[in-house]
């Protein structure tokens, strides 16, 4: 299937709402308001209630357009551990509350709101993954979550804005990658911070197969990979990759991590060759980061600081055309600071933004 045949392709049956449009009044409660200070909170720009938020947002001279999505089905449907889905709450309730500055300004974010997973998420409930039958019914849930994602950020990206997506397993790569092309009339190309490849084999949609799909589709005409662990990808894989080297790269964490044989800028600067010449999608997900909180959490991997100055260095090409956060599990800390992980998403998001400030880069 290739995108030209399709490029018209829009979901007739997203139903408008389906999508959680936040107010002000949505962030007022959860913004701490402080005497002598503005919350980035009170500047983020809300959808009037009474306006079209396709409308609104085409019209708004604000740039980037905040999108949720709650929801762990394409996790489970892979056999990992579900927590992703509160990752958006958790990271807007930081967001807000960061300081309205000269460095970074509410009112260059549109928090659009959040797609409602609420009834697929019930239902995954009450599916077993043991069971065949059950894990199918997963597959085809997140089928339905692929035809809502490519629809909004599609959506969004006719309306000439940058979709910053947070939440939800890495499943949503491909209606990410879908939602792109399908604006831009052209197959598209990705690159992906991660300790996993997510090209395993189309036995199903999950969250391990997103650029999988994206790809033998036609929406996916490059992609790289940025830090993948070599122990944490199977023979098969690396086979497939072999065989399609000319569209798919990828450079490993212990390259340049543990022998060293490779830079860390140097495979900034090679990957961005492969991939930016043409509308791309930023994706990072959790997993990638030691100690952070995720589906599949790590102990070892690229330091939060080098995660935020490859968002910069990425984020700052001018064919950066969405970014995605993904696999963050706050749930999953039972400590006193499970607050963390939406801090250091909140932080991620404003990392982007910056870099594509002139005077930032």
């Amino acid at each position: 299937m290739y995108v030209e045949n399709i490029i018209f392709d829009t979901h007739l049956n997203f139903k408008m709402d389906k999508l959680n449009v936040f107010s002000s009044k949505d962030l007022a409660k959860i913004t701490q308001h402080r005497s002598g200070e503005i919350k980035f909170g009170e500047k983020i720009i809300t959808v009037p209630s009474d306006e079209n938020w396709i409308e609104f947002i085409t019209n708004c001279e604000a740039k980037f357009v905040l999108l949720g999505l709650p929801e762990d089905i394409g996790v489970k449907a892979n056999l990992g551990r579900t927590g992703a889905a509160t990752a958006f709450e958790s990271t807007l309730k930081s967001l807000v509350n960061f300081q309205h500055n000269k460095f970074c300004k509410g009112s260059e974010l549109i928090a659009l709101g959040e797609i409602d997973f609420s009834k697929e998420m019930e239902i995954s409930k009450t599916l077993d993954t043991t069971n065949k039958e059950d894990r199918k019914k997963l597959f085809s849930l997140v089928e339905n979550i692929d035809k809502d994602v490519s629809f909004v950020i599609s959506t969004i990206i006719k309306a000439n804005k940058i979709p910053i997506i947070i939440g939800g397993g890495h499943n949503n790569a491909y209606g990410n990658i879908k939602g792109l092309a399908l604006a831009k009339g052209m197959p598209v190309n990705a690159i992906n911070f991660d300790a996993h490849t997510d090209f395993r084999i189309m036995e199903g949609r999950h969250s391990g197969n997103g650029f999988t799909y994206a790809f033998e589709e036609g929406f996916l005409k490059k992609y790289f990979i940025f830090g993948l662990h070599e122990n944490f990808v199977s023979k098969s894989v690396f086979n497939t990759l072999k065989n399609i080297e000319e569209r798919v790269k990828y450079v490993t964490y212990e390259e340049i991590a543990v022998r060293k044989s490779r830079s860390f800028s140097t495979e900034i600067t090679n990957a961005l060759k492969f991939i930016s010449n043409t509308p791309f999608g930023l994706e990072l997900d959790l997993d990638a980061l030691p100690n952070i909180h995720s589906s599949a959490m790590t102990l070892s991997g690229f330091s939060v600081e080098k995660a935020r100055n490859f968002i910069h260095l990425v984020g700052k090409e001018e064919n950066a055309s969405y970014f995605h956060i993904c696999e963050g599990a706050p749930d999953l800390d039972l400590s006193n600071n499970n607050h963390l992980t939406g801090k250091l998403i909140a932080t991620l998001i404003l990392d982007f933004i910056k870099s594509k400030k002139p005077n930032e880069n």
